[in-house]
């Protein structure tokens, strides 16, 4: 078995160096990756922008709930469903409260009654105390009776009323323009009104799709670039390719930690809302910093900086190919984002720069701004 093993090790070994050796015959030349180490200025639009992520919801998003215990009775709404202002969402079975309500109307109606009659007993006593021929205690008697029969009145008309209120309760309508978002109740289940000890029973969740908001959290680095009334660019990652347009509407002013992050909560109001967009989608936020269009730009790669020992001011500067030499020259940059600087002096569309630093080409001395450009030879060499 090991002289099998050694017999296959050697062929193979033999047969590797045949290989190589026939490419060497034809002059084959072994594969390698080219280094790309130079490149054209041209003139390009530059935009600086910082981003940030956040969640889509409604600017306004209501949790209904009934005022008063009860039944539902009608519930006529469902998910996704569009309903106006003043539109039924759901109304609470009131027979009893119906039945409450006949009660106290009647008893409005006998209070009236007595109140008329206490009334006619205390003028009738009053001419006749006043032709003494009552005594002053049963004129009093009979005034006494006539503002109980006032206090009676008023009592059982206030009665009444929180009854009607009530049964004006029993019927919720929409506040405003929305769509029904959750619906946890259905037709027959008790709930309780937030008049009580709780907060009530949640039957509906609406909101106004058409005004939505972007929850977004700024890094602590870059809110200082954020104002409001600012606009931005909303992108939507479930929607490919729809971007919209933001505007700043609020700025926390005091920071808080998410995911490990310093940063500020931004409230991002969305302006001409797609109809593919919903609440709870993820958006990522575009803010931009600096913009620069149709300049002359150069990559980044190709600008050195170093500080003047004299001045002890950055400078930068790019290297230039002249013919056959490399020119250093000291540039300005203006706008610049991760890619490209814009180059407001020092430079030209057309020109070639390298990518490499050709500091240590100009030799020991450094005294002359130029150095010759290597040959291809030379630079397969290297």
């Amino acid at each position: 078995m090991k002289i099998l093993i050694v017999i296959l090790l050697v062929g193979t070994l033999g047969a590797g160096g045949w290989y190589y050796s026939q490419r060497q015959q034809s002059g084959a030349a072994p594969l390698a990756t080219a280094k790309v180490d130079t490149a054209v200025i041209e003139t390009r639009n530059i935009k600086f922008a910082i981003n940030a992520a956040g969640d889509i919801t409604p600017a306004e998003q209501v949790s209904v709930r009934p005022e008063v215990n009860g039944k539902i009775e009608v519930l006529p709404v469902d998910v996704g469903d569009r309903v106006k202002s003043g539109q039924l969402l759901f109304k609470l079975d009131d027979r009893e409260l119906q039945t409450q309500r006949q009660q106290e109307e009647k008893n409005v109606e006998r209070s009236r009654l007595q109140l008329g009659q206490a009334e006619r007993d205390y003028k009738r006593a009053q001419q006749l105390f006043e032709g003494k021929l009552i005594s002053q205690e049963l004129f009093e008697d009979s005034r006494t009776k006539f503002d109980l029969a006032k206090n009676e009145l008023a009592l059982r008309e206030k009665s009444f009323e929180l009854i009607i209120e009530r049964l004006r309760k029993t019927e919720v309508m929409a506040p405003f323009d929305s769509t029904i978002l959750t619906r946890p109740i259905s037709v027959g289940q008790a709930v309780s009104g937030s008049g009580g000890f709780n907060a009530g029973t949640e039957v509906l969740t609406i909101a106004n799709l058409n005004d939505l908001i972007v929850n977004a959290h700024i890094n602590q680095a870059d809110v200082t670039r954020l104002h409001v009334d600012q606009q931005v660019e909303v992108s939507v990652e479930a929607v490919s390719g729809l971007k919209v347009v933001g505007r700043v509407e609020r700025i926390a002013p005091q920071s808080t930690l998410k995911n490990n992050i310093r940063g500020f909560a931004a409230r991002i109001l969305l302006k001409d809302v797609d109809s593919q967009i919903r609440p709870g989608m993820s958006a990522n936020i575009s803010i931009p910093v600096a913009s620069a269009d149709n300049v002359v730009a150069a990559p980044l790669a190709a600008v050195f900086t170093e500080t003047n020992p004299a001045t002890r001011e950055i400078e930068r500067h790019i290297w230039v190919r002249k013919d056959e030499t490399w020119e250093r020259r000291t540039i300005k940059i203006g706008v610049s984002d991760y890619f490209f600087a814009e180059v407001t002096s020092g430079l030209q569309a057309g020109e070639v720069v390298s990518l490499e630093d050709r500091t240590k080409e100009m030799g020991t001395g450094g005294a002359t701004n130029s150095v010759k450009v290597a040959t291809k030879a030379s630079t397969a060499q290297r």
